[in-house]
């Protein structure tokens, strides 16, 4: 018998190289799609492109979700 733990699946751990979405209702960032650059002590920096500009901002990991 599965214990209760085991059937709720852990959430896939946000790596370099994945493409994330801000969920923060309070940063101007909220709903913009990047790409983890790379992850430090719980903060992510993080590469958002859009047209003619390209942004790198670090945010919690907290923040954002895998879409």
């Amino acid at each position: 018998m599965p214990s209760p733990s085991s059937s709720q699946d852990p959430a896939p751990p946000i790596l370099p190289g994945s493409s994330v979405t801000v969920q923060d209702s309070c940063s101007i960032y909220r709903g913009y799609t990047g790409i983890v650059q790379r992850i430090s002590d719980r903060r992510a920096a993080v590469l958002f492109e859009g047209g003619n500009w390209d942004k790198l901002v670090t945010l919690d990991l907290s923040q954002l979700r895998l879409p």
